[in-house]
């Protein structure tokens, strides 16, 4: 890990939705920042005043409410950056200039590795360095016209998530969970990422000696059944210790094997009790 992104301290994190016209989208998003471990929801003139409450986006927020809950409204983007100095916008770069177009995962890789220039006239505080963010927003625009141009100026840079060149339409929700879910790895690197859960605990694996025994016992088994030859044992054995090392069983996959084996003797004793009192078939 290189020595400066140690050092860098935690930025705090703010999805900003700008005239959102879809109370369900407001729940959705906040339910895609809630998984992710992010909280800080800003609305700029959303079309509902009472968006935060309405039906649809409890309902699509699926459980984080809290994030509603915390969650403004204000009426100008001004109010929505307060705090903030870098900007990313979620838009494609408009033709005739504005910030440079980069994937997330690029961008924020070069964000935390402090491989970007310094804040030029877009910067919110003069003279704080584009490589030391206080604070970052995500900007995203309207469901149906996307952001300003005018918004976009105010960015650092146009994130653009690589799409299928065909078809390239995102939800806004599902924007926000794919931006949110990569800055998220961009800061496990600094020890604020999330570790996959385990569903079922580490398995045990058998020691040696439950191993030899197992074998042993499937040894006498393989002998009981024919299978093996006692006097020419060649190389089974060998190979089958060879074969477990390799499948690492744990302790209880080694009571089912030994208990595969009981079975296979029980069946070989049985059959040759079957055979012992067979009546004998006499030929004319």
């Amino acid at each position: 890990m290189p020595a400066t992104i140690a050092t860098m301290a935690i930025p705090r994190t703010r999805f900003i939705l700008i005239d959102t016209s879809h109370a369900g989208n407001v729940g959705a998003v906040a339910r895609a920042m809630k998984v992710m471990g992010f909280d800080d929801l800003v609305l700029v003139n959303p079309r509902w005043p009472d968006v935060l409450t309405r039906t649809e986006a409890i309902e699509r927020a699926s459980g984080a409410t809290d994030v509603l809950a915390r969650a403004r409204t204000v009426p100008t983007l001004d109010e929505a950056l307060n705090g903030m100095t870098h900007l990313c916008a979620t838009a494609m770069t408009p033709r005739d200039f504005g910030p440079p177009t980069r994937a997330p995962r690029d961008h924020f890789n070069m964000l935390l590795n402090k491989e970007l220039p310094a804040l030029d006239g877009r910067a919110l505080k003069p003279g704080l360095a584009l490589n030391a963010p206080e604070g970052i927003a995500f900007l995203f625009g309207s469901e149906r016209y996307g952001m300003k141009n005018e918004d976009v100026y105010r960015c650092h840079v146009a994130l653009s998530i690589p799409t299928h060149p065909d078809y390239g339409s995102l939800n806004i929700a599902a924007a926000v969970q794919l931006i949110a879910y990569d800055w998220r790895q961009a800061l496990s690197v600094l020890g604020h990422g999330f570790d996959v859960q385990p569903a079922t605990a580490a398995p045990q694996h058998a020691d040696a000696a439950q191993v030899a025994g197992m074998l042993a016992h499937w040894q006498q088994a393989l002998v009981d059944i024919g299978f093996l030859d006692p006097a020419a044992p060649k190389k089974l054995m060998p190979r089958l210790q060879q074969l477990f090392n390799r499948a690492q069983p744990t302790a209880e996959e080694i009571h089912i094997l030994r208990g595969i084996a009981k079975a296979m003797q029980g069946a070989a004793a049985a059959h040759a009790t079957s055979a012992d009192t067979a009546p004998a078939v006499h030929k004319r």
